[in-house]
């Protein structure tokens, strides 16, 4: 037997007897590590940083540009916010146990669904240490099992939170192998977990367009896929421009490297000429790189040509890709061709274009007159997420804790048989 092997067996088993122990623990001792971990990870914030520094002093040497540090970058104010996150997922109801439906057949069955965990998940991520909390989090209250295993850039950020996460199992009497942290950064491990679908109920990877599409094509598992984030603001003919400007600032600026963060301008004709200079006058300011068609260029003359592969691009940096468009219908179909089905904005004063852009664009959020970086766990009432499913099923959009469990059916009786 490999190293690697053994070592995914000695995971996939201690995380399959942690499930089961899971499963039966009461939400107020979970609750309980929670809350402690918080305190510990605000305790303890020089241990992490000191770890921290160790990726972010290594950070040039994997190719990260300034956005992807500002991601791994930890901070004591950023770790207060992890922590806070921790309290409010403590805060929120336990999904298991919840009845979805009942009822009573003719024969006096009663028949109920019922919220349960999936199990084991196995996490695979990049450069978010934050994510380590977050993931642990939310696996844990659901009643999962999780083995996660980060990016090599943020391993000794990783293995410091980690460190705080299984200490604080161990304080409050919950498994110790609830959340385990994958030490090491070789990829043959990886390719060992994924074949162990009779211990791992499901994988979710969170990360570039090549791991996903490797797990997709490696797992014996069902897989949550988390693809690209080209998301797009469409400026109808009807947007208050102020508005408009608004949104595409923050929907661009306010942190480019994520997921949620706009990729693509599209504005309509009728507007492109009194709209498009008072967005390029912003994105200059904020130094943001435009990259336009040729009608685009026309009011915003410093712009790059975009290419075709320009407007299927996730920059996660400031880089936009823009084009004018004749109509609502030129916008959707643009977004249907180009788009990952991540999250699209309109920003307009007509209820039948936004009604239409809602209707027709198959993206796992629609925002009207808001900004892209709300397709976000915390923003949408869910605490803390796993990550933000472009798929359908068994999740779409923010992958909170409901999105963690399954069902079961059970049948109540009084010793019906079936004739």
């Amino acid at each position: 037997m490999s190293e690697w092997l053994r070592y995914a067996d000695q995971l996939t088993r201690q995380a399959r007897q942690a499930a089961r122990e899971l499963a039966i623990v009461s939400g107020e001792k979970k609750q309980r590590w929670l809350r402690r971990s918080a305190e510990l990870l605000v305790l303890r914030a020089d241990e992490i940083v000191t770890a921290n520094a160790i990726d972010l002093e290594q950070a040039p040497g994997y190719g990260l540009n300034a956005a992807a540090i500002d991601r791994l970058k930890l901070t004591k104010p950023r770790l207060e916010v992890i922590a806070h996150a921790l309290d409010e997922v403590a805060a929120l109801a336990d999904p298991l146990g919840e009845i979805i439906d009942s009822t009573v057949r003719p024969n006096g069955l009663q028949v109920t669904r019922v919220r349960v965990p999936l199990g084991v998940v196995f996490f695979i991520y990049e450069s978010r240490p934050n994510v380590t909390a977050d993931a642990a989090a939310l696996c844990v209250k659901s009643g999962n099992a999780v083995i996660l295993r980060g990016g090599k850039e943020a391993l000794n950020s990783n293995l410091a939170v980690h460190r705080v996460l299984r200490d604080a199992l161990i304080e409050v009497g919950l498994p110790e192998h609830a959340v385990q942290l994958v030490n090491t950064t070789e990829r043959e491990l990886v390719g060992e977990l994924l074949k162990r679908g009779d211990r791992i109920d499901v994988t979710i990877p969170r990360g570039g367009k090549s791991l996903i599409e490797r797990v997709a094509a490696e797992a014996k598992m069902p897989v949550i896929k988390h693809f690209d984030g080209v998301c797009h603001v469409f400026v109808d003919e009807s947007a208050d421009h102020d508005m408009a400007l608004a949104i595409l600032k923050n929907s661009k600026c306010q942190r480019p490297g994520v997921c949620n963060a706009a990729e693509c301008l599209l504005v309509h004709t009728a507007v492109a000429e009194t709209f498009l200079p008072k967005a390029a006058a912003m994105l200059q300011a904020e130094r943001v790189e435009v990259h336009g068609c040729d009608r685009t260029r026309q009011f915003i003359p410093w712009a790059k040509l975009a290419t075709d592969d320009d407007y299927r691009t996730e920059y996660l940096d400031l880089i936009l890709s823009a084009k004018v468009v004749d109509d609502v219908t030129e916008a959707i179909d643009h977004i249907e061709n180009y788009g990952s089905h991540h999250t699209d904005s309109i920003v307009t004063n007509d209820l039948t274009s936004a009604n239409r852009f809602i209707s027709e664009v198959d993206s796992a959020a629609v925002m009207v007159n808001a900004s892209t970086r709300f397709n976000d766990g915390g923003e949408f009432g869910l605490g803390a997420e796993i990550g933000i499913s472009t798929d359908k099923f068994h999740a779409r959009g923010p992958c909170g804790l409901r999105e963690l469990t399954s069902y079961k059916w059970v049948a109540r009786g009084s010793g019906q048989i079936r004739g």
